[in-house]
C-alpha cells in the first residue's frame, strides 16, 4: 500500500515558510551611509547598529534605519529688514545626522529631524541676521548674511546635528521695493562716478601746477648759470649744432657761407 506524500509536502512547505520568515525577520543588513536602531516590543536599544550584517529576534525586534549621509533640503524664510521691509529668502540647507544622535532622532523625531528641528532654528537665525541690515544691504551682501546665518544656525542646533552649509538661492522683494533699490543704486553709482571725475580733475590740476613750478625753477637755475658763466651760451650752441652752417638772411655771413665757391 503506497504511503501518502501529503505529510511530506506539508512539512517541506512549512520548512520553506519558516526559513523564509527567518530570512526576512531573523537578520538585518545595514547599508553604507545608514545607521540602525533596534526596537524590541516598543523599547529602543541604547546602542546604534553600524553598517553590516547581524541577527535579531524574529517578529519581536524591528531595525529602523537612519540616513547619516549628507542631506540637502530647501526652506523659505520670511524676514524683515532693519528698515521694516519684508524680504523672503529661499535657502538650501546641507546637513547630516551624526551616528551618535541616531537613537534620539528615532525616539524624538521619528527618524527625520529636519522639519521639527532644523527648519525653525535656521529660519530664526536668518531672521536675526537680516533684522540688522536694510533691504538694500540684504540684496548686496548675500555672502555676509550666509556666513552669519550659518554660524547662528549651528549655535542654535548645537552638536545634535551637523549643518555643513547654508546657501542663499534667491532674495525676493516686492516689485516697488526692487524698483526703489535699483534707482538708489543707480544714483549712488552716478554720484561715485561724478566724485571720481572731480578727483581726477583735481589731480590733473595739481600735476600741472607741479610741472609749471618745475619748469620755472629750471629756467631760474639756467638764468643764474648764464649770469655766472656767459660762455655757457656758446657751449649750448655747440652742443645743439648739427654740422651745417647757419642761414642768416641779409648779412655778410650769409653771403660768405650760403654760397661757397662764388666768393672770389
Amino acid at each position: 500500500m503506497k504511503k501518502s506524500i501529503a505529510p511530506y509536502v506539508v512539512v517541506a512547505l512549512a520548512a520553506i515558510f519558516f526559513f523564509e520568515m527567518l530570512r526576512f525577520s531573523g537578520f538585518y543588513i545595514i547599508q553604507p551611509g545608514e545607521c540602525g536602531v533596534q526596537v524590541t516590543l516598543g523599547k529602543i536599544h541604547d546602542k546604534p547598529l553600524s553598517p553590516g550584517f547581524g541577527f535579531k529576534l524574529p517578529f519581536l525586534t524591528e531595525v529602523r534605519r537612519v540616513n547619516v549621509r549628507q542631506n540637502t533640503s530647501e526652506i523659505v524664510a520670511s524676514c524683515f529688514s532693519s528698515d521694516l521691509q519684508q524680504v523672503s529668502l529661499k535657502l538650501k540647507v546641507l546637513y547630516r545626522i551624526p551616528e551618535s544622535s541616531a537613537i534620539s532622532v528615532v525616539k524624538d523625531y521619528s527618524g527625520d529631524p529636519f522639519e521639527q528641528l532644523i527648519v525653525p532654528r535656521v529660519q530664526e537665525a536668518v531672521k536675526e541676521v537680516t533684522a540688522q541690515k536694510t533691504a538694500a544691504e540684504i540684496v548686496k551682501s548675500r555672502e555676509s548674511i550666509k556666513v552669519a546665518g550659518l554660524e547662528a544656525s549651528r549655535q542654535k542646533v548645537g552638536s545634535f546635528l551637523v549643518i555643513n552649509d547654508l546657501v542663499i538661492e534667491d532674495v525676493a522683494l516686492s516689485k516697488e521695493l526692487e524698483t526703489a533699490i535699483e534707482a538708489k543704486m543707480v544714483q549712488q553709482q552716478e554720484t561715485e562716478k561724478a566724485l571720481f571725475k572731480q578727483q581726477q580733475a583735481e589731480t590733473d590740476a595739481k600735476t600741472s601746477i607741479i610741472k609749471a613750478r618745475a619748469d620755472a625753477e629750471s629756467i631760474r637755475i639756467q638764468g643764474e648759470a648764464l649770469q655766472k658763466n656767459p660762455k655757457l651760451v656758446e657751449l649750448k650752441m655747440v652742443e645743439k649744432w648739427d654740422g651745417h652752417a647757419p642761414q642768416v638772411l641779409g648779412g655778410s655771413v650769409s653771403n660768405l657761407l650760403s654760397m661757397p665757391g662764388e666768393a672770389k
